[in-house]
């Protein structure tokens, strides 16, 4: 780079822009906007720059996405019942509703067992164990709570471990609602400070996939941002 040139600075080219739409405005009030946005960037900046691990929760995969994901999973809606027993040990099933919104998105909804009315969306990481076969999706829950399923297409069976963490399990009614509903999503998060790490029910459970199809469904379509812890 010649002497006489330096790196062109963020700031200054935030500042310019702020001036020329702020025309007649006091350089005073101009510069604290001009701080608020750069401070802002800033933080967006250092966040995208950590290590794995650095920022929790975080994910981390170092398996590529299997090119089969479009195909198999993306946009995929599957609802799936799970056989289980009342309190009273009479058989029941415990219907599950899960979306595939995108490659680090899902919704889902629960219809039937202690978590019934229950609706969230969550980051998740998709792993191909055998195209057109076998998928595991995995994902954590601001409750504590840590979901893997496994996918089986031509058997139409969805294999689950569930490791609810003690607040998700015991008050599980204090767990239902709907994360987009604020006073829900904040009722959630306090679950996960009840007990310890291995204070977990695990349950693992194998359903069967009565329904496949592409599309939202029922369920209410989310966007990239939309909060998540």
């Amino acid at each position: 780079m010649p002497n006489n040139l330096r790196p062109v600075d963020p700031s200054d080219y935030i500042r310019s822009v702020f001036y020329f739409f702020n025309i007649g405005k006091g350089k005073k009030e101009i510069d604290q906007k001009v701080l608020a946005v750069i401070q802002k960037s800033n933080t967006n900046i250092a966040l995208s720059t950590m290590a794995p691990g650095e920022h929790l929760p975080d994910f981390l995969t170092n398996t590529p996405l299997h090119p089969s994901f479009d195909k198999d999973i993306l946009d995929t809606h599957l609802i799936y019942d799970y056989d289980a027993q009342d309190d009273n040990g009479n058989p029941e099933k415990w219907r599950y509703e899960l979306w595939c919104f995108s490659n680090d998105r899902v919704v889902y909804a629960i219809h039937g067992g202690p978590m019934a009315g229950r609706i969230n969306y969550q980051r998740a990481t998709y792993q191909c164990i055998r195209p057109g076969e076998l998928w595991q999706i995995n994902w954590l829950e601001e409750t504590g709570t840590i979901v893997s399923a496994v996918y089986d297409i031509p058997n139409k069976k969805m294999s689950t471990m569930i490791a609810f963490s003690e607040g998700h399990w015991k008050r599980a009614k204090e767990a239902l609602g709907d994360k987009r509903k604020r006073e829900d999503l904040e009722r959630w998060r306090k679950l996960a400070e009840v007990g310890t790490q291995t204070s977990r029910f695990m349950l693992s459970e194998q359903g069967d996939v009565v329904e496949v199809f592409k599309g939202k469904g029922d369920l209410v379509p989310i966007k990239e941002s939309d909060p998540l812890f």
